[in-house]
């Protein structure tokens, strides 16, 4: 089991070190379409601002893995 884990890690690693704006750019997305649901909708997802949060979540892990890698 650590093996894969491992084996899915260096991946996974490989794979953002040569796309470093990536996790950036998915979290600005994430961070835009919750400003335009917050238009569209009232439910759940529009009142807690979970795409908010999580695009913003997303996109300072992902300068800071840029950084790193």
């Amino acid at each position: 089991m650590s093996q894969l884990i491992s084996r899915i890690l260096d991946h996974l690693s490989e794979f953002l070190a040569a796309r470093k704006g990536l996790l950036p750019l998915l979290g600005l997305g994430l961070i835009l379409l919750n400003l335009i649901i917050q238009f569209l909708s009232d439910g759940w997802v529009a009142q807690t601002h979970l795409l908010l949060h999580l695009g913003l979540i997303i996109a300072i892990l992902g300068f800071m893995l840029a950084r790193a890698l």
